[in-house]
């Protein structure tokens, strides 16, 4: 049987002020280019952060294909207990441009909702990017987180 170490590494992906992901264009902003390596296939990421909404960073969870992307909840939340997060937040790319959210998207939002109070950790908001043409979706403003 092989035994590991679990080890949380950072990297700057930006300089300068970080403001508290707070609002839906704050979120978009510090995603900024984080889809940019692939547009053509669907990312996953979350943000875990701090008692004052402050990001620790961004953590690719999966990358899928041009209309899904397989996320499991204990994935989601493994860099946010590394990291020692209070609050999360998940964001995705849609590569077609559209934003509103798939009846799959709804369903893992409920689930990491749900693990993110079973641990004590909540999830703040799940935003969805589309192309540069449509405004992004985020199912706090929409009352579903």
């Amino acid at each position: 049987m092989m035994v590991h170490e679990a080890s949380l590494s950072f990297r700057v992906i930006r300089e300068g002020v970080v403001e508290a992901l707070d609002t839906v264009e704050r979120v978009t902003a510090y995603l900024a280019g984080a889809f940019d390596a692939d547009p053509t296939v669907e990312w996953f990421i979350v943000i875990p952060l701090n008692r004052k909404n402050m990001p620790f960073g961004r953590v690719l969870i999966s990358k899928g294909t041009a209309s899904s992307c397989l996320v499991n909840p204990r994935e989601v939340l493994r860099p946010c207990i590394l990291s020692n997060a209070s609050g999360f937040i998940v964001a995705h790319n849609h590569p077609s441009g559209d934003t509103d959210p798939s009846r799959a998207d709804i369903q893992i939002t409920r689930a990491l909702r749900e693990a993110g109070k079973t641990m004590g950790m909540p999830l703040i908001d799940h935003v969805i990017v589309g192309d540069s043409y449509s405004e992004p979706y985020s199912f706090s403003e929409a009352g579903l987180v």
